[in-house]
């Protein structure tokens, strides 16, 4: 007798019903992405302050930063960035060592959400790689400032497991701690205005 298919979707606040195995851009708001980012807690919520550091502050951090490395950017691959870890309003942050131990399943379904959320808001579902680097350095600057400002590593354990080659950045950004409110109805505005942005411009060559 055949098994019965596992259940492997999420019911969102909008209502709509994800397929975490088999995601599609009609099933993907960006309220629930907003809503949940600003839910799950960056570094397992070993954090220091009255609130936990969330996604969604990170994110937006993240843009900020991505945008100071890269001044004149197109609107797109800001979005990019404020996007880059979305698929987290689901499948939550992991750390390295857990992601790691999970293997290429995990990997996989990241990559499925990914996809679809980018083709939902009009990027393209592989972003390319240049711009993925480009991103990827400002997160790495942002889990190094995160580290030493609000998750209790020593500026040594820091430079050693985020070793950065732009440091004089770190002197000008600060962590920010907000109510989970506060922080998803800021998220949903920067995403509406860098939306607003892309209107009209041709994002073909990158």
């Amino acid at each position: 007798m055949p098994s019965r298919p596992r259940r492997a979707w999420q019911r969102m606040l909008s209502g709509r019903r994800l397929d975490l195995l088999d995601p599609t851009p009609f099933d993907i708001e960006i309220e629930d992405i907003a809503h949940g980012l600003a839910f799950v807690a960056r570094w397992n919520g070993q954090t220091r302050g009255d609130w936990p550091y969330s996604v969604a502050e990170h994110s937006l951090l993240v843009e900020s930063i991505f945008v100071r490395i890269n001044p004149g950017c197109d609107p797109c691959w800001r979005l990019s960035a404020l996007l880059h870890d979305a698929p987290e309003y689901v499948i939550g942050d992991m750390i390295s060592p857990v992601k790691s131990a999970l293997g290429q399943e995990y990997g996989a379904m990241d990559e499925r959400l990914a996809a679809a959320i980018h083709r939902r808001f009009g990027l393209p579902a592989a972003i390319p790689v240049a711009i993925k680097k480009k991103i990827k350095q400002a997160d790495r600057i942002s889990a190094r400032l995160e580290s030493v400002q609000i998750a209790g590593f020593t500026e040594a354990e820091a430079r050693k497991l985020f070793p950065l080659q732009n440091e004089h950045i770190l002197s000008v950004l600060q962590i920010r701690l907000r109510p989970p409110a506060e922080v998803r109805a800021a998220f949903l505005a920067h995403f509406k205005t860098l939306i607003r942005s892309m209107d009209g411009v041709d994002h073909s060559d990158g």
